[in-house]
């Protein structure tokens, strides 16, 4: 199998069919489109999810990891917890972090990834509850495998379960916040600077890296709960195309999707150039996808907060998933491998 998300196809077949047990506490489980699991208990709701990747050495350590994987900072990697948590209506708790780790790591890093870890918790509110750190030989580079914990109190249990991805519905409009690609053109800026800065503007390139700052859809996902979204999904790994893809898999539905007005940075669009890279399969950390009643309305009180966001198709009741290019109708393919591991692996 290729690096990267497995298929929807090899998930449902060798993953989704083989888990056949349950327990009455568990109400909402593995699934696509599902990034969060939620456990009733009896006096609230826990919510979990899970994030894993090769992460990204400490500026004092770099070099021990091959130069093709798409290695994160530890703390992209808990602001992404964070945000599926927050796409659920969970309020995010705490993170288990476990590290595996090559045996040519020094203490020094360790040091330095649990110092970015505490530090990103603080700033979200959050807390490292637990976790492992080991050395072991079956890894050449770090890797870093995070358990997302979040809280609903009893009495929210309906607000939780309306804004799961699964719960989108025809007839609903979609509204997606911010931009695409945001994540992915961060990291290809990053990696490409000086061959981007030959072609293009410093300040283009600046802004590009910059994009992490836009991460963090905890903003928006509260603003939209609020303003009466019926469905949320924070668009990741595989681009804005599987972010849809999984949305509308999630409730059985279509979708209709109108290509010229998914939001898009001009500065995204030069580097993806660059690159050879499709955007709009490109990792889209930032990007909540939402679906509301009156999409003009949610898009609106976005706004108001200061948070840019687009109404972009509607929800229909075939399974079809439609893409409109002015003249051009056609459809929407499985989620593929995120762009970015192929523009990494050909370097």
């Amino acid at each position: 199998m290729n690096t990267g998300k497995i298929s929807g196809n090899v998930l449902k077949r060798s993953v989704l069919r083989q888990l056949q047990a349950e327990r009455e506490e568990i109400r909402n489980g593995a699934g696509i489109g599902e990034d969060c699991a939620v456990f009733s208990f009896p006096d609230s709701l826990t919510v979990s999810c899970m994030q894993e990747a090769p992460v990204r050495m400490p500026p004092d350590f770099q070099g021990l990891y091959p130069s093709d994987l798409p290695a994160l900072p530890l703390s992209w990697l808990i602001l992404k917890c964070a945000n599926n948590l927050a796409a659920a209506g969970a309020e995010p708790v705490a993170v288990l972090v476990t590290l595996l780790l090559p045996e040519a790591v020094e203490e020094g890093a360790l040091k330095a990834w649990m110092a970015e870890a505490d530090s990103q918790c603080r700033r979200l509110g959050m807390a490292v509850a637990g976790g492992q750190s080991r050395v072991t030989k079956a890894v050449s580079c770090p890797v870093a495998v995070l358990s997302g914990l979040g809280k609903l109190p009893c009495g929210r249990e309906d607000s939780l379960l309306t804004h799961g991805a699964h719960t989108a519905a025809p007839g609903q409009d979609v509204v997606l916040s911010k931009w695409i690609g945001l994540e992915g053109t961060a990291l290809l800026a990053q990696r490409y600077r000086e061959g981007l800065l030959e072609r293009y503007p410093a300040y283009l390139v600046e802004e590009a890296a910059g994009f992490g700052r836009y991460l963090s859809v905890l903003p928006e996902a509260a603003a939209a709960i609020k303003s009466g979204a019926c469905a949320l999904h924070d668009a990741s790994e595989g681009g804005i195309f599987a972010a849809l893809w999984e949305l509308a898999e999630a409730a059985g539905v279509g979708l209709t999707i109108d290509l010229k007005k998914l939001p898009l940075k001009q500065a995204t669009v030069e580097i993806c150039e660059y690159c050879g890279a499709n955007p709009y399969q490109l990792l889209s950390g930032g990007c909540l996808v939402m679906t509301a009643q009156d999409g003009p309305g949610l898009a609106a009180a976005l706004k108001a907060e200061g948070i840019h966001a687009a109404v972009v198709g509607k929800v229909t009741d075939t399974k079809k998933r439609i893409l409109l290019n002015q003249e051009e109708v056609r459809y929407m393919d499985r989620p593929g491998r995120d762009e970015l591991y192929r523009v990494f692996e050909k370097g």
